[in-house]
C-alpha cells in the first residue's frame, strides 16, 4: 500500500481511557484500510491484483458496503469472482486428488481477506511499539496503567508480543500490568451481566427499577470475549 496505514501515534489511542486500547487500534486502521480500497486505491493494479485473489471476510464486506459504493464493490466483486472461477474450478475434474486439491482451493479463497491481512501486519508492527513504549517511557506506562480496561483476545496478543519482543526482565511486569487491566474489566461485566440476570426477577421490578450499569452488559460482554461489540 502507499500510504502508510501504521503511522498512528499509539499514545493518542491511549488518550480517550475509553475500553480497551488495542481495539481502538485495530478499528483506527481497519477504518483506514476500508477507506483506502474503497478510495481512488480501488483501480490501482497492484491492489486489484490482491483483492482479485483475497476478496474480503464478512465483516469488512459489511464494512465496505456502508461506505455507499455499491458500484466499488461490484467491481471488486466482479473480478474476485472471475479469479476463485479461474483457481477452483477451471481444468480440475472432480475426481481422486483432484477433488481434494479443489476443495483445498476453494477453503483458501473461502477464508483469505485483504483487509484482514493487511491489519494483521499492521497490528503486529504497533503491538511492538507498544512493548517498546511502555518498557522506554515512564509516562506512557502511567498512561497504559490508567486504561479501564483490555479485552481478552488483545490481552492475549499484548502478553504474547511482550514475551517475543521484550526484554525478559521486564515482559512479566509488562503481562501483570495487562492482566491487571483485563482482570478489572472481566469483574466490571459480571457484576453488571449478575445484575442484569437479577432483574427478571419480579422482586426487581416496577418503573423505579435500578438497572444500574447492566443494560448493556451483553454487548460489553460479547465485546470483551470477542473484541468485536454487537451493533
Amino acid at each position: 500500500m502507499r500510504e502508510d496505514i501504521t503511522s498512528i501515534p499509539v499514545s493518542e489511542v491511549f488518550e480517550p481511557r475509553d475500553g480497551c486500547p488495542i481495539c481502538r487500534l485495530r478499528d483506527t486502521l481497519e477504518d483506514r484500510v476500508v477507506d483506502y480500497i474503497t478510495g481512488a486505491a480501488m483501480m490501482e493494479p497492484d491492489v486489484r491484483i490482491e483483492t482479485n485473489k483475497k476478496g474480503f471476510c464478512i465483516e469488512h464486506y459489511r464494512m465496505l458496503l456502508k461506505k455507499r459504493n455499491r458500484l466499488g464493490v461490484a467491481l471488486m466483486l466482479e473480478t474476485h469472482l472471475a479469479e476463485i472461477e479461474h483457481q477452483v474450478f477451471e481444468g480440475l475434474p472432480l475426481l481422486g486428488k483432484a477433488a481434494g486439491k479443489q476443495a483445498a482451493s476453494a477453503s483458501r479463497a473461502a477464508d483469505t481477506c485483504f483487509v484482514c491481512d493487511k491489519i494483521d501486519w499492521a497490528m503486529s508492527r504497533m503491538l511492538a511499539t507498544v512493548c517498546r513504549l511502555w518498557e522506554t517511557e515512564r509516562d506512557f506506562r502511567q498512561l497504559f496503567d490508567q486504561q479501564t480496561g483490555l479485552c481478552l483476545p488483545h490481552f492475549s496478543l499484548l502478553v504474547s508480543t511482550a514475551a517475543a519482543q521484550m526484554n525478559k526482565k521486564n515482559a512479566p511486569d509488562f503481562a501483570k500490568a495487562a492482566a491487571t487491566l483485563c482482570r478489572k474489566e472481566l469483574t466490571e461485566l459480571r457484576g453488571d451481566v449478575s445484575h442484569f440476570c437479577k432483574m427478571f426477577d419480579y422482586r426487581n421490578s416496577g418503573d423505579d427499577a435500578d438497572w444500574g450499569n447492566s443494560r448493556d452488559s451483553i454487548e460489553r460482554a460479547i465485546g470483551w470475549l470477542t473484541s468485536r461489540t454487537p451493533k
